[in-house]
């Protein structure tokens, strides 16, 4: 089959992959980390890919971003330090500081590199959050700075790329990675991690055990799912805290936005919180059967 013009071609699942007709390369190279390309398409607009993994795009990253930041920080009564782990669009960043409680928020994201090419190609992504007072950005290993950082967290967000074997991040899905991050959050805290696809064919990839593991170090933990459409699938998030998580109804949610985050978001709402938190039997069934941890000597993976 002749298809004219330049794809990207991403590989899904193993025996699965999909194609996206792309109008312009913005940037394709490689850092000390990971190969990086900034892509340009009609349908989604500018793409950040990782490692030949679709990270965000300008189209739909409104629905990971605000789906990965917000219901944590609603559940803690009142975040003001928190800790980013990963993020570099500078989105998920966009969205913390959005609340209006957030004195100072810590992001360390291992490569500079891909930071500033987001900063100078992604702009819809980060709106300038970059440039925010309360920010402290660092580049460094997440592992060694909490484990010498004197600094506690209301909120832990781990924006990380997936668990690839030999990649930049999987150690920081282990049972010894959440003891360290539990260590330093202040009473009550809460981490969030996003934890991969969460659809019928992949979830049991990473999703199920991340929360398998979450739970064998906090007291609480509770999982969600959104559709994010350039990821082909259900998303998986994870939350967990030594403190219980409350089951916010959509009024509460409702309020709560208006008075604690200072935009009007494009995709979080009461309803769609609900909407999130309302597992399909098989993630449930998935979560229930899974008994598998992901720790340093033997860590998850994703395909």
């Amino acid at each position: 089959m002749d298809l004219p013009g330049k794809w990207l071609l991403e590989t899904v699942y193993p025996d699965l992959a999909v194609m996206l007709r792309v109008q312009r390369v913005l940037y394709s190279g490689k850092t000390a980390y990971q190969n990086v390309e900034v892509l340009e398409s009609d349908l989604f607009g500018r793409s950040l890919v990782l490692d030949g993994k679709t990270q965000s795009t300008e189209r739909d990253e409104h629905i990971y971003h605000e789906a990965l930041v917000h219901p944590a920080m609603l559940m803690h009564p009142d975040p003001q330090a928190v800790f980013i782990g990963g993020g570099g669009e500078g989105a998920t960043l966009r969205e913390v500081l959005a609340h209006r409680s957030v004195r100072h928020a810590t992001m360390l994201d291992l490569d500079p590199e891909v930071v500033a090419l987001c900063r100078q190609h992604l702009p819809k992504h980060h709106q300038g959050s970059f440039d925010d007072p309360r920010l402290e950005l660092l580049h460094e290993d997440a592992r060694g700075y909490l484990a010498n950082c004197r600094q506690k967290f209301d909120v832990m967000v781990l924006d990380l790329v997936d668990p690839l074997e030999g990649g930049p991040a999987y150690m920081l899905y282990t049972q010894e990675f959440y003891r360290l991050a539990q260590a330093k959050l202040n009473p009550g805290g809460i981490l969030v991690t996003q934890s991969g696809p969460a659809g019928l064919v992949g979830h049991e990839e990473c999703f199920t055990i991340i929360h398998r593991t979450l739970a064998s170090v906090f007291r609480h933990t509770t999982s969600c799912q959104a559709h994010v459409p350039a990821f082909q699938t259900l998303w998986g998030f994870n939350l967990a805290s030594d403190a219980p998580l409350p089951r916010l109804t959509p009024a509460q949610v409702d309020q709560l936005t208006t008075q604690r985050i200072a935009r009007t978001l494009r995709f979080y709402d009461g309803e769609s919180h609900t909407n999130m938190f309302a597992l399909p039997k098989f993630l449930r069934q998935g979560l229930h059967a899974t008994g598998r941890t992901s720790r340093d000597a033997d860590p998850v993976f994703s395909f």
